[in-house]
Parts: C-alpha cells; sequence; structure tokens
C-alpha cells in the first residue's frame, strides 16, 4: 500500500465538502438511499417534538439534545400546533401521529421491507411557513438511528435551511460497535462515556466490556465490584460500582447495548464446579441491579477442549444459562425497562484454524444445540483475519446459525508502542499481524455481528471506528479514502488539515509523505539551497501543525482533551524530531543551538514527555510500566541519527583540526 499523493491535492475539498456525489447531504454511515424534492425549509426557533407512544424516552431525549445544540427550541406536545415548526417521531405501521403523517406525506414503506435493520425513512419538507421533519422508524431504536442522520444534517445547515430530502436507510449488519477485550489498561470512565457518544452519532449500537485486566471480569469474576479504590488501581483501569452505574446511564441514554461479559475461565467446563452458573448469576443479578440489561460469557484463551463430555457440559451449560436468564429477567410480568437481551459468547475456538477441520466441525456443531439467539463468536481463520464472507460460511455450516465477529482491528495490544490512525487499508499495512493485501468486501455474508477490537488508545481508535461504522452500515457503500478523510473532520474539526499532515507521521512506518520526497531531496543535494529551504519549510509547517492539535489539551471540549492526552507522546515526539532536524540541516544554526539539538536528540528514547502506560502481568500481578511513543520509525526518526551521527564526526574533526594548529 502506498500513500496516495493526489490526495494531498484536494484535501481542501474533501474536508469542507457538504455532499458527497448526487447526495443531497454528507451523513455518515452512507445513506441507503437519499432522494432530493425540490423546496428547502427552514428549521428556526421553537420546534414541536410530536412522539408516538412506541417512541421511548432516551429517543426523545436525544432528539432535544440534537435541536437545543443546533440553536433550537424543543417543545414536546401531543400534537403539532397549527403553523409551527414540527419533529414528528413514530413507528411504522402504529397509526400514531408521525405514522399518519408519512401516508399523507406519500412517504414510500418499501424500506420496510428490507431483510435489514434499523430500517427508518426521515423527511423534510415545507409546509406552508413552517418547517416539517419526520421520522418513521421499524422501532424506537431505529427513529434513534435517524436522529444521527437529522444531527449531522443540523450540522451542514445554513441559517437553519435545510434542503427538502426523503433518506430511506437501514444497516445492512445488525450489531454493530466495539468490544473491550484487548490486554492492556481498560478505558477510564470518562473515555468510554465518550465512546458511547460518539458510537450514538455514527449508528452504532453494541459496546462489549470483556477488558482482560479488569479482575472483576476474570480473577474475581464471581465477586461484587468495589465500592471505592484507591488512586493506584484507578490508574491500571479499575473500576467502582458507581462508575459502572454512571457508564450503563451513559449507554442507555445513548442506545449502545452495554454489554457486561463474565470470564468464568476453565470453571464453566468444569464438571467437579457444580455451582458455577448459580455464581454466575449472582454476578449477573449485581450488574443488573447496576443498570447492565444484557451480558456475554468469555471463555476464550484457556485452551481448546476436544473431549465429547467437556464439549456437551460446555453447550449445556451455555443453554442453561440463558435459560437463566430469561426465567429471571424476561418473564410475561417483566417490565420492559428489566427485560435482558440475548448472551453474547466468546468460545474456547474462536480462530478455526488453530485446530484441523475435523476438530473445528465437532467443536461448532457441539454448540449447534444452544438457543437460536445466542450470538457466539469467530476472530474468523486467524486472531487477526479481516471480516470475509468464507470464513463464517464454513464455521455456520458447522453451527448451523450466522456467526458474530470479533475482529481484532485496530487493536494494539502486541503493537504496543505504535498507534494506528490512517486509513483502514494503510492501518493493515503497518499492523505486522494483519494481511496487508486484505480488502473489505461489499457482500459480506453469514455475520450478523461485526465488533471492532480497538486500541489502548480509545479516543484515536475512533478514527478506525469511524470507517467501522460506515462500512458496517452500508458496506457496497464504503470508500476507504472517504471515510477516512470524512473522519477527520468529524474528530478533529476545524484541525483537521493539522490532523491531515501530521497523523502519518505518528504512525510507524512514515516513508510517503511530502516530508520524505523532502528528505529524499536533500539528501541527494544537501548542499543545494532549493533543497534545504524546501526541507526547512516543511518541517515548519509540520511544526505548526502539531501547534495545532496540541491547542486540543486545552480545548471546553472533553472529547479533544481526552484524545490529545492520548496522541501527545506521538505528536510532541514528531514535533521535536522536526526541530532537530530542522537546526541541524540549517546553515545559520549556530554551534550552541546544534549542540542543543544533539542534546535533545539524545533524550528521544528517554524523555518523560513521549512515555505513556502499558499493563506488565495479568491476574494476580499486574503492574503498570512506561513505553516510549515510536513514531516515524522508519524515515524521520533515522534522519535524525543520521544528522546526529555527522554531527559528532564534524565536531571531532573540528577539534581534531584545532589540535593540529
Amino acid at each position: 500500500m502506498t500513500f496516495r499523493k493526489t490526495i494531498l491535492g484536494i484535501v481542501f475539498c474533501l474536508l469542507s465538502a457538504v455532499a458527497v456525489a448526487d447526495n443531497v447531504y454528507d451523513i455518515r454511515p452512507v445513506p441507503q438511499q437519499q432522494e432530493r424534492l425540490q423546496g428547502v425549509a427552514t428549521l428556526a426557533g421553537h420546534v414541536n417534538v410530536v412522539a408516538g407512544a412506541g417512541i421511548d424516552g432516551y429517543t426523545i431525549d436525544r432528539a432535544k439534545e440534537v435541536l437545543t445544540e443546533h440553536g433550537l427550541t424543543p417543545v414536546v406536545t401531543r400534537k403539532a400546533k397549527k403553523g409551527a415548526n414540527v419533529l414528528y417521531l413514530g413507528v411504522n405501521g402504529s397509526k400514531d401521529l408521525a405514522d399518519r403523517e408519512a401516508q399523507r406525506l406519500g412517504l414510500k414503506r418499501d424500506v420496510f421491507k428490507q431483510p435489514k435493520y434499523d430500517r427508518h425513512a426521515l423527511t423534510v419538507r415545507q409546509e406552508g411557513n413552517a418547517a416539517e421533519v419526520l421520522i418513521l422508524g421499524e422501532s424506537t431504536d431505529a427513529v434513534f438511528c435517524g436522529l444521527a442522520s437529522l444531527e449531522q444534517m443540523l450540522d451542514q445547515a445554513q441559517g437553519g435551511k435545510l434542503s427538502c430530502v426523503d433518506i430511506y436507510d437501514y444497516a445492512d449488519t445488525q450489531y454493530r460497535g466495539v468490544i473491550e477485550g484487548y490486554y492492556g489498561v481498560p478505558y477510564s470512565k470518562e473515555v468510554t462515556a465518550d465512546l458511547f457518544r460518539f458510537m450514538a452519532r455514527y449508528k452504532m449500537n453494541t459496546y462489549m466490556y470483556g477488558a482482560k485486566s479488569d479482575p472483576y471480569h476474570s480473577q474475581y469474576w464471581d465477586k461484587p465490584y468495589p465500592e471505592t479504590i484507591t488512586p493506584e488501581q484507578q490508574e491500571v483501569g479499575m473500576l467502582t460500582e458507581g462508575m459502572m452505574r454512571q457508564l450503563t446511564d451513559v449507554a442507555h441514554r445513548t442506545k449502545v447495548n452495554f454489554i457486561w461479559a463474565i470470564h468464568p475461565g476453565q470453571a464453566f467446563t468444569d464438571k467437579s464446579q457444580e455451582n458455577v452458573l448459580d455464581r454466575i448469576m449472582g454476578k449477573l443479578r449485581l450488574m443488573h441491579k447496576l443498570g447492565v440489561r444484557q451480558f456475554g460469557v468469555f471463555v476464550d484463551d484457556v485452551g481448546v477442549p476436544s473431549d465429547s463430555a467437556v464439549l456437551a457440559l460446555n453447550a449445556n451449560r451455555l443453554t442453561q444459562l440463558q435459560q437463566m436468564i430469561d426465567k429471571e429477567w424476561n418473564g410475561r410480568k417483566a417490565l420492559a425497562a428489566d427485560t435482558v437481551k440475548p448472551l453474547h459468547f466468546v468460545p474456547q475456538l474462536y480462530a478455526f484454524s488453530w485446530v484441523n477441520r475435523q476438530q473445528g466441525e465437532r467443536f461448532f456443531n457441539s454448540l449447534s444445540s444452544t438457543p437460536k439467539k445466542v450470538c457466539i463468536y469467530i476472530t474468523g481463520r486467524a486472531v487477526w483475519t479481516v471480516p470475509n464472507s468464507e470464513d463464517p460460511k464454513l464455521v455456520s455450516s458447522w453451527l448451523g446459525r450466522d456467526v458474530a465477529w470479533w475482529w481484532n482491528y485496530p487493536c494494539n495490544d502486541n503493537d504496543m508502542n505504535k498507534i494506528f490512525p490512517l486509513d483502514t487499508y494503510r492501518n493493515f499495512d503497518d499492523e505486522a499481524h494483519i494481511d496487508r493485501h486484505a480488502t473489505l468486501v461489499p457482500d459480506l455474508k453469514g455475520v450478523n455481528t461485526l465488533i471492532s477490537n480497538p486500541m489502548q488508545q480509545g479516543e484515536i481508535s475512533k478514527i478506525a471506528l469511524y470507517s467501522i461504522a460506515d462500512y458496517a452500515w452500508h458496506r457496497a457503500a464504503f470508500d476507504n479514502d472517504a471515510s477516512w478523510m470524512a473522519s477527520l473532520k468529524a474528530i478533529f474539526g476545524e484541525r483537521a488539515k493539522a490532523a491531515f499532515r501530521l497523523l502519518p507521521l505518528t504512525r510507524h512506518y512514515d516513508t510517503n509523505t511530502r516530508l520524505a520526497d523532502c528528505i529524499r531531496q536533500w539528501k541527494g543535494k544537501p548542499h543545494c539551497r532549493k533543497g534545504v529551504k524546501a526541507l526547512i519549510d516543511e518541517l515548519e509547517s509540520l511544526q505548526a501543525d502539531a501547534k495545532t492539535l496540541a491547542e486540543m489539551g486545552q480545548s471546553e471540549n472533553e472529547s479533544d482533551r481526552l484524545l490529545w492526552h492520548e496522541l501527545q507522546p506521538y505528536v510532541e515526539k514528531v514535533g521535536d524530531m522536526c526541530a532537530i532536524v530542522k537546526t541541524l540541516v540549517s546553515p545559520d544554526a549556530t554551534d550552541a543551538q546544534r549542540q542543543q539539538a544533539r542534546q535533545q536528540a539524545a533524550q528521544l528514547d528517554k524523555s518523560p514527555k513521549y512515555q505513556f502506560s502499558v499493563l506488565n502481568g495479568m491476574g494476580n500481578d499486574i503492574k503498570l510500566s512506561k513505553r516510549v511513543a515510536e513514531p516515524a520509525a522508519k524515515l524521520l526518526r533515522p534522519f535524525v541519527d543520521q544528522l546526529v551521527a555527522a554531527e559528532r564526526v564534524g565536531v571531532c574533526e573540528h577539534n581534531h583540526e584545532q589540535a593540529e594548529k
């Protein structure tokens, strides 16, 4: 893979675009269909929010939030006042006001016949002197997805003016989101909550919490979360009951299915552990009280059973656990707010190439008798496999149902010094464990769940998650480059240009950039004034970009501050290396400045400003240690070392000449 230099010439066009191709609005994930209507609707001032009985409070609150954040005043009413701006929210076929209004407007209902997920229609019209917006969904959750589109449409409105449009939309994948399942420091409460809000904006609906280093997920899996923790425990990602309750509250408000996963390990298939299901249910009851309404069971990384009796016990206990959950929370008299969604199960064999075909068939066939509603995960043929249709087709033939895909991307727990902030295919090229020639197929089959295991840097992971959301929603429309460019605009805002130029240098491999061209030109003619000036100009420009990104650290926006905390060691190291090189190639630099640059270079692997925390050890022996960021490791860093070495030779020669004199 090579960096597409032609993108550089059109970066401003892409970053500032408000429309894609013939679409009326630039919405991500890309909608299935947009139809331009005549006219413009002006949405300003007060907006009546009219919601049908099938629309829950979280969806109404989200509608109010979207309107308020765009300077509008929502007024929730039972029906629209004559001549008032109105936002109708309703369920298809319910005969509520939105459903009847959709009939009057002639909104097409074909979208609801598609064998897809979160199906909805959204229309913007100008009715007399008032604007009318209507979102009709197959459910309140589908209407919530429509509000994500409306939010982005309002972002693009000029003076409250919205182009009239009909949008018919649905997801290709039922469950889309994140699995916090890497080995490393779990996300802080603040980062997780921020990810929930990000997911709501881009129609991701699933977050499975299975942080390997959370002792109350695995080591103390049947014990309650503590009421208090020490600062040291918080630094390694531990959570209290109160923190967990706060997270589930944000999850409900953002309609993210927060799946808390338990890891009982080998106890799950230990015949002597007769009370293991009662112990699991005891923990699930505690988590239910904290607001969790969906659960997962992990038995990964404890060895793959092959004994027939163990395989049968594995399946029987999974079945029994689902039955116990249904009996506990999903009975006829259960309140809707208390019901629990189906289990998600990560089996011992999740990468089927670990065993031969016969053993793989035996393993997954043993799970075929479990309830069909239980989601069973694979990572594909191997641990780092990119989603494809062939692997799930094989496993599904053994299992008798579609599989869920745990996608280890952009996970960096095997490359802890690196981050992967670029487009999907360049990230594939960077990650040593991923097939760098893999692509995302537009007709992915047999996968009803696609969740990403991200980097230990949750905020930086948003860049990759943005494109994953794009792909999971509308696979045929996925455009790798366009999705990445849109992610920069969405995540960095007015700093998107700086991010576009600087992020390629925060990655490990950085040999296809404008800076690379300048360095190669300088090396060819190191004394050419034109080449020196071009190199220094580029270095100064990159330093300015680094300062622009550093402004996020002082932003009023929490997302900006959280993102800068993760980017800081990489961006500052790139900026400082640029300063070192600029000094050492400059013919005007003084001896004192060169000496200072050499001293700064000597600290590139030592300075605390380039360090970040990682976890060493697991289980009872979890300890924090420090790693040093390794950006620009293939070009800029070697160039620094080369210049410093040349400086040493020059200093020695100078001293030798002085001694001879």
